[in-house]
């Protein structure tokens, strides 16, 4: 009888920390006494930093979205191997694309053998999948804090009425299946994290060839 398989110890205390940041996470959000007090002890820190005493809520959104999203895709970019990334997704679409026109030629010997060949074509884009779960965790504990902190500065607002892209005087605490302040905050912080998530990528595909030309002279 063959040896049952030894548990990755590493994966399994991954796995252990993703699931308790997503309980923090559900507790969080559901919990208005547990994200209030995250929120009043983050707030120590970031309402001296931008909270302007509350007279310029859409500046604090606007500075808090783009440390935020600065944090977790800078966080991500020095753990992604970009060349490696996009060499998997181009074997994969070439996998992909000979193996639809094996089954409309009907070719069943080609067939056979790149089905074999599949588990190792998605193994390797797997990895590349693992290394982004992996740093979630730590982005979850960047994220989580500074939204119960968010939650708690729009709730503590005198006034939440202002003008934003939508309204003349929206009120950031309205609900549109998510508060306002919340759509706010994305209109910022997407446009923002697409930006710098291409200029990182730029960047380190240029050092890249850059090393590559260098060790070619």
């Amino acid at each position: 009888m063959a040896d049952a398989p030894v548990p990755d110890a590493k994966a399994t205390t991954n796995r252990m920390v993703m699931i308790f940041i997503f309980i923090l996470a559900l507790f969080v959000m559901f919990d208005p006494s547990l994200r209030s007090a995250l929120g009043g002890v983050v707030g120590l820190a970031l309402n001296p930093l931008w909270g302007f005493g509350g007279d310029f809520p859409v500046a604090t959104l606007f500075i808090t979205g783009m440390f935020m999203t600065g944090m977790t895709i800078t966080v991500r970019h020095f753990f992604t191997d970009y060349v490696k990334q996009a060499e998997s997704q181009k074997m994969i679409g070439a996998f992909n694309k000979e193996l639809r026109q094996a089954r409309l030629d009907n070719n069943t010997y080609k067939l056979k053998k790149m089905t074999e060949q599949q588990p190792q074509i998605m193994k390797a884009s797997m990895a590349q999948t693992t290394t982004q779960l992996k740093l979630m965790p730590v982005t979850m504990l960047i994220v989580i804090p500074i939204f119960a902190w968010l939650a708690v500065f729009t709730g503590d607002l005198d006034s939440t009425r202002m003008s934003v892209p939508w309204s003349n005087l929206a009120d950031l605490n309205a609900s549109y299946l998510f508060p306002a302040w919340i759509l706010l905050y994305s209109l910022i912080s997407i446009p923002f994290g697409q930006l710098l998530s291409r200029g990182l990528r730029y960047f380190s595909f240029k050092k890249r060839l850059n090393a590559l030309t260098a060790a070619g002279k």
